[in-house]
């Protein structure tokens, strides 16, 4: 089954909010669903510098785009389903040469994360990064990522409520993670693949109203906008409503792990629209550097907070199937991961190195706040180490 349709419109009201610039098996099965079986503590690893992990995930995003930029065949309104002119999308979006146009894509992605940590995927380059669920659709992919094996019983998006526990479950459970593991993301069905009431993580997600507790004008005005913008789709709401709550936690807690899900990526090739694809990358870009930005603006984050980056499914290629993603779109399997922390040697874009696998996040993520996932969760697939290494 491929992902429901999930879109989303820009509002321009939003301008007075913010200013833009190896373990798993194909078939593994569910562990425990209740919190005791789910949660002691891993074994401690030697101790690294982050304190803070932030997994941030932009929703069917590809990893051509990532790599080589804009897709020169669909800046067209015939195949790529602009509403903005030929001349206009070309003159944002494309140049000549791969790494200028992915850069005027990505800027913080290849100007900051590049320079700073690991990017892998490029399969040009001998990079390759993969799902092991065997469905590449969201749920089953983020399952994956969060709990660190795939589930064949998850066979669709409406699924329910995950009978496995994630790492972001596991370690909130642990007397030093307890209430500092957060999930904010754009799609209400994150409520279930983070089973919000088994797991009594906080979470943010799709149209729910942000708590009212601080009155501001800030959020006064964004509480309006939820309460009253048509959604033009239910489960979802657009990017930029969820980054005000997001860095307002930031700012206010002390997070030490936390999870952004940013749904437009997916939603727009969904609807056809490269034009907003590539809108929607883009500012999904800006809207991870103003969270790091944030965060390495305050005492309690700089220098000690890590980034993964990455999507939880590809898509298809070519003139038509970019839009869609599932075993029927070739190439749907295919993603990328990014790093950057105080951890990760700056070794940029991978080349030539062993496949990465999306069930590897979970333990990785553990790796970086000094916790051994694997002690706990046999079936999770190993953590990447290639991140892990800094000298």
């Amino acid at each position: 089954m491929i992902k429901a349709t999930r879109s989303t419109l820009c509002l321009l009201l939003l301008s007075a909010l913010i200013v833009l610039p190896g373990g798993a098996s194909a078939t593994g099965g569910a562990i425990s669903a209740t919190p005791a079986a789910a949660s002691p503590d891993g074994a401690a690893l030697p101790p690294h510098k982050t304190q803070t992990v932030v997994l941030i995930v932009s929703d069917g995003l590809r990893w051509q785009e990532i790599f080589t930029g804009a897709e020169e065949d669909l800046l067209n309104d015939k195949e790529g389903g602009s509403w903005v002119s030929n001349e206009d999308l070309r003159k944002r979006y494309w140049r000549t040469n791969a790494a200028e146009r992915r850069a005027l894509l990505f800027p913080f992605l290849w100007g900051t994360v590049a320079q700073r940590g690991q990017i892998f995927g490029n399969q040009a380059l001998g990079s390759v990064a993969h799902v092991t669920n065997g469905k590449a659709f969201s749920y089953p992919g983020y399952n994956e990522m969060t709990t660190g094996f795939p589930n064949d019983a998850i066979d669709s998006n409406e699924y329910g409520p995950n009978p496995n526990a994630t790492v972001f479950e596991w370690l909130n459970n642990t007397d030093e993670f307890r209430g500092k593991v957060a999930v904010y993301g754009t799609w209400n069905v994150y409520d279930n693949i983070f089973n919000k009431q088994r797991s009594g993580l906080l979470m943010q997600t799709g149209w729910t109203l942000p708590e009212s507790g601080r009155d501001s004008p800030r959020m006064a005005l964004l509480r309006e906008l939820f309460a009253t913008t048509t959604q033009f789709d239910e489960e979802d709401c657009p990017n930029s409503f969820l980054q005000i709550p997001l860095l307002d936690y930031v700012k206010s807690a002390k997070a030490r792990v936390l999870f952004v899900g940013y749904g437009e990526t997916d939603n727009w090739a969904h609807q056809g629209r490269y034009d907003l694809v590539l809108d929607s990358a883009h500012r999904m870009d800006h809207f991870v550097a103003q969270l790091w930005n944030t965060m390495q603006a305050m005492p309690e984050y700089r220098g000690t907070t890590t980034f993964l980056i990455t999507a939880d499914h590809g898509r298809g290629s070519g003139l038509t199937e970019w839009k869609e993603h599932g075993v029927e779109e070739k190439g749907s399997e295919n993603i990328w991961l990014a790093v950057m922390g105080p951890d990760t040697a700056p070794l940029g874009e991978r080349r030539q190195v062993a496949p990465v696998a999306q069930a590897q996040i979970a333990a990785t993520l553990a790796a970086f706040v000094g916790r051994d996932y694997r002690a706990a969760q046999p079936k999770a697939a190993a953590r990447l180490d290639a991140v892990l290494a800094h000298p």
